[in-house]
């Protein structure tokens, strides 16, 4: 099932998404993850449009938007592969036309999973705070 998020939900978000970052982002410095962690909960989170994927275990993943952006999509890895990510980008996708995103150009798992869902590159930049190259998909 998926559902708009709640506070109650922040602790298994911020798992997730430590767990799914820490597996598809391993070139990431520590520091850099911290500030990104605390980002996660007091900025992120709360000032976008969250919505969970849900069985009767828990929360598997989770995608949040701005306006048409995603701008985080995590699943748990031992759940990848296993079409959690496809629904909730078919969620968002039913009430926005075009949907962006940003991915590390590092990050294989993120990359391979937009490729397949049909997003193209349109832009290319080093990301500033992490050094790191990072490539905006549009859909």
């Amino acid at each position: 099932m998926i559902r708009k998020h709640t506070e109650e939900d922040l602790e298994q978000i911020m798992k997730i998404w430590y767990n799914s970052s820490t597996l598809a982002h391993p070139f990431l410095k520590d520091e850099f993850v911290e500030k990104v962690k605390t980002a996660m909960r007091t900025i992120y989170i709360p000032n976008s449009e969250t919505w969970v994927y849900e069985n009767d275990i828990g929360i598997l993943g989770f995608i949040s938007m701005i306006n048409n952006e995603i701008g985080g999509l995590f699943v748990l890895p031992q759940n990848l592969s296993k079409g959690i990510g496809t629904k909730l980008v078919n969620h968002v996708s039913s009430f926005n036309n075009e949907l962006e995103v940003e991915v590390f150009k590092k990050n294989k798992i993120g990359r391979n999973f937009y490729s397949q869902y049909g997003f193209n590159i349109i832009k290319e930049y080093t990301h500033e705070a992490s050094g790191e190259i990072v490539l905006r998909l549009k859909k």
